[in-house]
């Protein structure tokens, strides 16, 4: 439809991208239908007026001056198509303006076209597929042509680079639904928010289905059935809760960015990719910029007979180096994304206090037979793993008459420390020359032991040793390609209801058990009567009320809970609760970032002190002192704190293994007596692979 006379319609302009044959014209054509349902779409075939088999570069100059300059400024683009009997330009066309134009071809993202395209796809096919593609489409004409053509091509693509500048980048040929999934990863692009604001809100358009099952199955049985082939799969789990009540964390979360719905979302050093099946969207921008515009209103109400907070969404983890977006400086890039999230549209959740099971599925319009066929499969294997046979492995008694100390699956990885015992005291006086000249209250000191193995070590049988050693209220197992996240972490960051409620549970002071029930009492009194351990308590517990008003009602912020002492499996905590209600207003991705990173990993006040840590560690810390946790479609978020966790990166047929670990410095801190609750926090994750302390 052509524009009325007088106005000028501009236009959202698409360029489709890519090597001959990698099915840029059949993902145009049919992306061009799906959008033709709320807009006007004009679609223009580069193909169309390249002056011959030599016209590469010439047709891509016809083409920004002739054809994407008028439409850019909403204009009829007039261009003669070629004709390939004459072997010159043929009769003339149009091209309208329209809501959305769709430019198609080789070239239609060259340099000199970008600063006309809004948004930039490139498709890619290895050169088999293209060439019986291409030849397949166009028959005999172009096949005495191909490898002439391929070298103009490849003379292009080495100068201009489109691939890396795209926005979405697509595996043509892989997947019959990858228009679809073209039109869903636009709607994420901030360029194309508003246009595309009906299919944005198409988007959101889905249902939470709850299938309850009465049993309790042993979670690591369990997630191995589902995800153990996975490459991308998450556990959430509430080790330590036993049937009945008991623990602050009650429910246990498996699941994978398997189906129609999932995704995959890496941030780096300012950029989102979010992987869905074979298309890669390339987002710039804040890593909570991002997460507002995609999780920031709640899509899903939570069921009145269901009292998890994880109604499906986005899971992972959020990295320390996201403090450079909260007031922190940027730290030396690390070998991980700085944050990794998956989108589940399926998931099974655990009640461990009504030993009842929940199958977690996202419905659009029409139940499809995908989701049917995988809630059949959860439901034979949440069946399969409460047998008694799968039980021994959740039961914390069979569990702790096996021998603690005996690795699983590998020989004990051999630590080194990244500083020595010498070196971390002196990085210690210096915190507190930082303390005595005012720059700081408290600074909570890290350091990492690392290790490597010649053969991979499993991740998951890695993950079950530790938690059969050192069993937690917020452990998880993250499995991401190339990559493992194995956590026994006893810490809450922050959990964020669906109504708003705010809760921080942060931990300052520690013990490390003894096996001698007198003497382990007198530990955990010395615990809860050591002035010290409760100043450096009080000090975040006043660093996080502060953390919490930013985005909280005013006179909503109190401390239910101050300085009470929890006991696991190897070692005492001291550990205070502050709660608060969110502002009418704020965004909930904002009340994350205020209080991101956690205060009980950086000391206070926070920016100055982290700062100081900078100087003082020299190194990035990566997963570790991050958050770990869901990001849920009915507004709730529930993340803990990232300590007690081993990270396990792939290397070149090995493994590498890293553990953060560290304590608070204050003004009285005895520098011998903070190495050893390096030592002792060390100890839980240690002991369950079998391994010793770098010093020992």
């Amino acid at each position: 439809m052509a524009p009325k006379a007088g106005t000028a319609v501009v236009p959202l302009i698409i360029a489709v991208d890519g090597r001959s044959g990698a099915g840029k014209t059949t993902l145009a054509v049919e992306l061009a239908a799906l959008l033709r349902e709320h807009h006007t779409v004009s679609l223009f075939h580069l193909e169309d007026i390249y002056p011959g088999w030599d016209g590469l570069e010439a047709g891509m100059d016809r083409y920004v001056a002739g054809v994407l300059t008028p439409l850019a400024a909403g204009r009829t683009a007039r261009w003669r198509a070629w004709d390939w009997t004459t072997d010159d330009d043929g009769p003339e066309h149009s091209t309208e303006p329209a809501d959305v134009v769709i430019v198609e071809g080789v070239g239609a993202a060259c340099r000199a076209a970008l600063e006309f395209l809004d948004v930039s796809i490139w498709v890619h096919a290895n050169e088999g597929v293209r060439r019986t593609s291409a030849l397949k489409r166009d028959g005999d004409t172009f096949a005495p042509f191909w490898e002439r053509w391929a070298r103009q091509e490849q003379a292009w693509l080495d100068r201009d680079q489109p691939q890396r500048t795209a926005d979405l980048v697509v595996d043509g040929h892989q997947d019959l639904a990858a228009p679809q999934r073209v039109r869903l990863a636009l709607t994420g692009l901030p360029q194309c928010g508003s246009l595309l604001a009906v299919e944005r809100a198409q988007r959101r358009a889905v249902t939470l289905e709850v299938e309850r099952l009465p049993a309790r199955p042993d979670g690591g049985a369990l997630f191995a059935a589902l995800y153990g082939g996975s490459a991308c799969a998450l556990w959430l789990d509430s080790s330590d809760s036993t049937p009945g009540g008991g623990g602050r964390s009650r429910f246990s979360i498996l699941a994978d960015n398997g189906g129609q719905f999932g995704q995959l979302a890496r941030h780096t050093a300012g950029s989102t990719e979010v992987v869905s099946g074979p298309v890669t969207a390339r987002i710039p921008g804040p890593f909570f910029r991002w997460l507002d515009g995609t999780w920031g209103r709640r899509s899903v109400p939570t069921p009145a007979d269901y009292q998890c907070g994880f109604t499906l969404g986005w899971l992972g983890y959020l990295g320390y180096e996201l403090k450079r977006e909260t007031g922190g400086s940027s730290a030396p890039a690390g070998s991980l994304p700085d944050a990794a999230l998956l989108f589940a549209g399926r998931a099974v959740v655990i009640d461990h206090e009504q030993e009842v099971t929940y199958l977690l599925t996202l419905a659009g319009p029409g139940r499809d037979e995908e989701a049917r066929g995988w809630a059949a499969a959860a439901r034979r294997a949440v069946e399969e793993a409460s047998t008694p046979l799968a039980a021994p492995a959740n039961n914390q008694d069979e569990a702790a008459s096996q021998d603690e100390t005996a690795p699983v699956g590998h020989p004990a990885p051999v630590f080194t420390a990244r500083d020595t015992r010498a070196g971390y005291l002196d990085k210690v006086r210096r915190a507190q020359a930082e303390i005595r000249e005012g720059n700081t209250y408290e600074v909570c000191l890290t350091t990492a032991l690392r290790a490597r193995t010649a053969a991979p070590v499993d991740a998951l049988a890695t993950y079950l040793s530790l938690r059969t050693a050192s069993p937690a209220p917020f452990a998880h197992f993250l499995q991401f390609p190339g990559f493992a996240v194995a956590s026994t972490s006893p810490e809450r960051f922050l959990r964020l209801g669906a109504n708003g409620a705010l809760r921080a549970e942060p931990i300052k002071g520690t013990r490390r058990r003894s096996p001698d029930p007198s003497t382990d009492l007198a530990l955990r009194e010395d615990l809860r009567t050591s002035l010290k351990d409760r100043a450096e308590n009080v000090m975040i517990v006043d660093l996080l009320r502060n953390d919490l008003s930013h985005a909280a009602m005013p006179g909503s912020v109190n401390v239910s809970r101050l300085c009470e002492i929890e006991t696991y499996a190897t070692v005492h905590q001291m550990v205070s609760t502050i709660d608060a209600q969110l502002r009418p207003g704020v965004s909930r991705a904002e009340a994350v970032a205020v209080a991101f990173p956690a205060g009980s990993m950086t000391g206070a006040p926070k920016i100055s002190t982290m700062a100081i840590l900078d100087q003082l560690e020299g190194a990035p810390r990566g997963v570790y002192s991050g958050a770990v946790g869901y990001f849920s479609l009915n507004g709730a978020a529930d993340l803990a704190v990232v300590i007690r966790t081993l990270v396990l990166e792939d290397d070149d047929g090995g493994t590498r293994l890293s553990l953060g670990v560290g304590g608070a410095i204050t003004a009285d801190s005895d520098p011998a007596d903070e190495w050893e609750e390096v030592r002792t926090k060390a100890f839980g994750v240690l002991s369950g692979l079998g391994s010793d302390f770098p010093d020992s």
